[in-house]
């Protein structure tokens, strides 16, 4: 049977903290709580179920806190937790089943990630594969016949535990402040952190704390004739950004900039969904229809799934109702429309996975 350290970093987490060790404890043999700050009673719930609780100065970096986390654990596996996440009593079974049955040679297993629509800030599914269990020390071993090499590549293991992401308050505002601290610092975002930043924007970002991006994301386009040059993925997230920045202030000529040029070469919901408003409030409810029509039907979303689901469905629904009452076009067929988009965004579902 496989031995496991449970490695925590939290802060203020007296909310939730006994909610997530009461269903996680006893499947593990070690469990290390690294304390970021707290003034709350979180280290004193922590000390409830283990005496290994440690204070580590927050350094607005998640990476440092949890290597502290990791340099303190001793068994032949390390597992990662928020404070937030729960297993429920068949993922319990589940995951103790494969403690019993982990082989040697795996050294990553991943869980499915399952967060309620109402706290999501970064996912376009309702599940997602996310690594969570990693083996604390690896076994280099060459591979081939001839032309031998080490394998860099680790042993992934996709397994059908589900954890239950229950936050109490929505982490957003947390991270974009360590976002454009880090880019404040002069710190580069790497490709996975300016996705990270935008889709967050999208899916959780209010209109200040998209004004406050738009120099991380402004930069981007600044570096397109670098010697290393962004990628189109990347130009295509600071377009969708940077069109929603003008929006918000009104420059039409900067908006039209952007979302021109993005619909020209990056062609994405996002940017239908952008022009669509632009149009609705400028009472143009039918060249409106064109654009969100755009986003639902010819168009994918590259940073936020429901600008091509039910986001560009209900702006129809919207817009035929403003047609109707126009009297432009027939008003029972508008009204029609209205209804019928209005209940395909109803139905309309999240994608269970991705």
């Amino acid at each position: 049977m496989a031995t496991i350290s449970l490695c925590m970093i939290v802060k203020n987490e007296e909310s939730v903290l006994d909610r997530c060790l009461a269903s996680i404890a006893d499947l593990m043999d070690e469990i290390i709580i690294v304390d970021t700050g707290s003034d709350d009673r979180t280290k004193e719930i922590a000390g409830h179920y283990t005496d290994k609780v440690y204070d580590f100065p927050w350094q607005d970096d998640f990476s440092a806190a949890r290597n502290f986390s990791f340099s303190k654990a001793t068994k032949e596996y390390i597992y990662t937790a928020d404070a937030d996440e729960v297993l429920d009593p068949e993922n319990r079974g589940r995951f103790a089943l494969l403690k019993q049955s982990l082989l040697p040679e795996i050294e990553i297993v991943q869980m499915k990630y399952i967060t309620p629509d109402k706290y999501n800030t970064v996912m376009n599914i309702r599940n997602e594969y996310r690594p969570k269990l990693y083996k604390r020390l690896r076994e280099f071993q060459w591979c081939d016949p001839v032309h031998e090499t080490v394998r860099t590549q680790p042993v992934v293991f996709d397994s059908e535990i589900e954890i239950l992401h229950l936050p109490v308050s929505d982490h957003s505002k947390r991270d974009f402040g360590v976002f454009l601290r880090a880019f404040g610092q002069g710190q580069p975002l790497s490709d996975k952190l300016h996705a990270m930043y935008a889709k967050e924007l999208f899916i959780a970002g209010s209109n200040e704390d998209f004004l406050q991006a738009q120099p991380v994301f402004l930069q981007t386009l600044q570096q397109e004739d670098d010697r290393d040059a962004p990628s189109q993925d990347r130009i295509a997230r600071a377009l969708c950004i940077l069109s929603r920045c003008m929006r918000i202030q009104q420059n039409t000529a900067g908006f039209l900039k952007y979302a021109m040029r993005a619909m020209a070469y990056h062609p994405c919901s996002e940017i239908g969904c952008e022009l669509g408003a632009y149009f609705y409030e400028a009472g143009d409810y039918q060249e409106a229809v064109r654009w969100y029509r755009c986003a639902a039907e010819e168009t994918a979303p590259v940073l936020h799934v429901r600008t091509g689901g039910d986001l560009a469905l209900g702006r129809l629904g919207d817009c035929y109702e403003q047609l109707a009452a126009a009297g432009a076009g027939r008003t029972d067929t508008c009204l029609e429309l209205s209804r019928r988009y209005r209940q395909a965004a109803l139905a309309w579902k999240m994608p269970e996975e991705g």
